[in-house]
C-alpha cells in the first residue's frame, strides 16, 4: 500500500512537471496571443472594426510569429538565450509551408534544440583552445540550428501536421457530435491538482488558435478559462459556511472573478474534496450553454477574469459568452450548497492542525535563516498568484519598516538556488524544500488570510530584532 501511494504521487508530480514545462513554454508569450486575437477581432472582415490592411496581419502572426516565440521560449528554457536562438530557427523547418499553425511542433522542437545545444556545449567544455571560444560557439550553434531546421522541414513536419490533422478532426468529432460537456469530467479535477495552465496553454489554446483562423472564434477558449464554476464554489462558502473560510471567500471571489487567478478557489475544493463534483456539474452547463448559443472567443482569456473573458469575444458574440458564465456559476452554486453546509463544522479545526504542523516545520528550519534581505514568491506558473501575493507582502513589509526586503515572484520550479526564504501555496512546499536544501519554507493556505501574511512578517520582524 504505501509503495502504492509513493509511486501514485510520484506520477502525479510528474504529469504536473510535464504540463508545467507545455505551458511554460506559451505562458510568457500570451502577451503575443492576445495581440493577435484583439487583431484578428477588430479587422478580419468579420470583425468590429474590417480593415483589409491591417487585417493583412493576422496569417503571418499565426503561421510564423506566434510558433517561433514558442520554440524561442521551449529552447529557452533548456538552455538560455543560446538554446532559444537555435529553438528558434529549427522551428522554421516545422513551420514553412505547413499550411496551418504549427504550434504543436513549437512545442516539441523548441526544446529538443535546447537539448542539442545544451549536451555539445557540455561535451565540449574546457576542450576548445583558448581565443576560439566565440568561433566555436557561434559556428556550434549555426551547424545544430541548420540541421535541425532540415530535419525539421524534411521529417518532423509531416509527423506533426498528421497529428494536428487528427487532434482537429477528432475535436471537431466531439463538437459536431455534441460530446464537449465531458470534457469537464477530465478539465475540472485537472484544474483543481494544478494542471489548469498546462490545460489551457498546453492544449486547448493551441488547438483553439488553429479553430479561431479557420472559423473566427472557438470555443475551446472557454473551457478551462470559465470562472463560472470557481465562482459557484465561493459564493456558497460565503453564504453557508463558517469560521475562516467564510470570511475569506468574498476576498477570494474578487480575485477569482475580477482578477482571473483561478487558483484561489482550488484550496476551498481541496478542503472538502466532494465539491470536485460542483465543479465538474458547473463546468458542464457552461459548455453545454456555450455550445447552444454558438459562443467562441478569438484569443485566449488570460488570466481567467470576467473582464478577459469579454475582451476577446468575437463581435456579436459577447451575451452567449456571459450566459455560459452564468450558467456555470449558478449550477455550481446549488451543487456546492449541500456540501459546503455539511462539511462547515470542520473546516476551521482542520485549518488550525495545518498552521500547527507548518509552525512546527518553520521552527526546525529557523537555524538556517540568518540576516534575510530577500524573499522570493512561488507559485505554479510563477504570474498570477505569486505576483498577487508578492505585491500583497510587499505592503506589509514596508509597513512593518522591513521595506529593504526584495519580494519577487517566480514558478516553483525556478526558485534561485541559496534563496534564504520562499513563500509559496501549501501544496507545493514541499516541492519547493526538495530543491532548495536550507531554504526556509512558509506554506499558505489562503491567499486571502490577511493572518498568514500578517504571521509572516511578525515571524521576520522578530528574526531581524534578534539579529541586531
Amino acid at each position: 500500500m504505501t509503495v502504492t501511494a509513493k509511486g501514485s504521487v510520484s506520477s502525479r508530480v510528474r504529469v504536473q512537471q510535464f504540463g508545467r514545462f507545455l505551458s511554460g513554454m506559451v505562458m510568457p508569450n500570451l502577451g503575443a496571443f492576445i495581440a493577435w486575437g484583439l487583431i484578428t477581432a477588430l479587422f478580419i472582415p468579420t470583425g468590429w472594426i474590417p480593415n483589409e490592411k491591417l487585417s493583412s496581419l493576422v496569417g503571418p502572426m499565426i503561421t510564423y510569429l506566434l510558433p517561433l516565440l514558442i520554440g524561442f521560449t521551449g529552447g529557452k528554457m533548456i538552455w538560455g538565450i543560446r538554446g532559444g536562438v537555435v529553438g528558434a530557427v529549427a522551428t522554421m523547418g516545422i513551420v514553412v509551408g505547413a499550411g496551418i499553425p504549427m504550434f504543436l511542433g513549437a512545442m516539441l522542437i523548441g526544446p529538443v534544440a535546447g537539448v542539442c545545444v545544451k549536451y555539445f556545449d557540455k561535451s565540449v567544455e574546457g576542450k576548445v583552445p583558448a581565443g576560439f571560444e566565440m568561433l566555436v560557439s557561434n559556428f556550434s550553434a549555426g551547424i545544430i540550428a541548420m540541421l535541425l531546421a532540415l530535419v525539421s522541414l524534411m521529417a518532423i513536419q509531416p509527423v506533426v501536421a498528421g497529428l494536428m490533422h487528427v487532434l482537429q478532426s477528432s475535436v471537431g468529432w466531439v463538437v459536431d457530435h455534441r460530446l464537449l460537456p465531458l470534457a469537464s469530467l477530465f478539465i475540472e479535477p485537472g484544474k483543481i491538482l494544478f494542471l489548469n495552465n498546462a490545460i489551457n496553454h498546453g492544449v486547448l489554446g493551441p488547438l483553439g488558435v488553429a479553430q479561431v483562423a479557420e472559423h473566427g472564434k472557438s470555443i475551446l477558449f472557454l473551457l478551462e478559462a470559465n470562472p463560472g464554476p470557481g465562482l459557484g464554489i465561493l459564493l456558497a462558502y460565503w453564504l453557508f459556511s463558517k469560521g475562516t473560510a467564510k470570511a475569506s471567500a468574498p476576498g477570494a471571489i474578487i480575485i477569482h472573478f475580477l482578477g482571473g487567478i483561478h487558483e484561489i478557489y482550488f484550496p476551498y475544493v481541496l478542503m472538502n474534496p466532494l465539491l470536485i463534483l460542483s465543479a465538474i456539474a458547473g463546468g458542464m452547463t457552461g459548455v453545454t450553454t456555450f455550445m447552444m448559443l454558438g459562443a467562441g472567443e478569438v484569443a485566449s482569456p488570460s488570466p481567467g477574469s470576467i473582464f478577459a473573458v469579454m475582451a476577446v469575444a468575437p463581435r456579436g458574440g459577447l451575451l452567449p459568452v456571459l450566459a455560459g458564465v452564468a450558467a456555470a456559476a449558478l449550477v455550481s452554486f446549488l451543487v456546492a450548497i449541500p456540501l459546503v453546509k455539511r462539511a462547515a463544522g470542520s473546516m476551521k479545526e482542520d485549518e488550525i492542525a495545518d498552521s500547527l504542523s507548518d509552525a512546527q516545520t518553520a521552527m526546525n528550519e529557523m537555524k538556517n535563516l540568518g540576516k534575510v534581505e530577500s524573499i522570493v514568491f512561488a507559485c505554479d506558473a510563477g504570474m498570477g498568484t505569486s505576483a498577487m501575493g508578492a505585491t500583497r507582502l510587499r505592503k506589509l513589509l514596508g509597513e512593518a519598516g522591513l521595506g529593504d526586503i526584495k519580494v519577487t515572484h517566480c514558478a516553483v520550479d525556478e526558485v534561485p538556488r541559496g534563496t534564504s526564504v520562499a513563500i509559496c501555496q501549501k501544496s507545493l512546499a514541499d516541492r519547493v524544500r526538495a530543491s532548495n536544501p536550507g531554504t526556509k519554507v512558509f506554506g499558505i493556505s489562503n491567499l486571502v488570510n490577511a493572518s498568514e501574511y500578517q504571521g509572516i512578517v511578525d515571524e521576520l520582524v522578530a528574526l531581524r530584532r534578534d539579529k541586531v
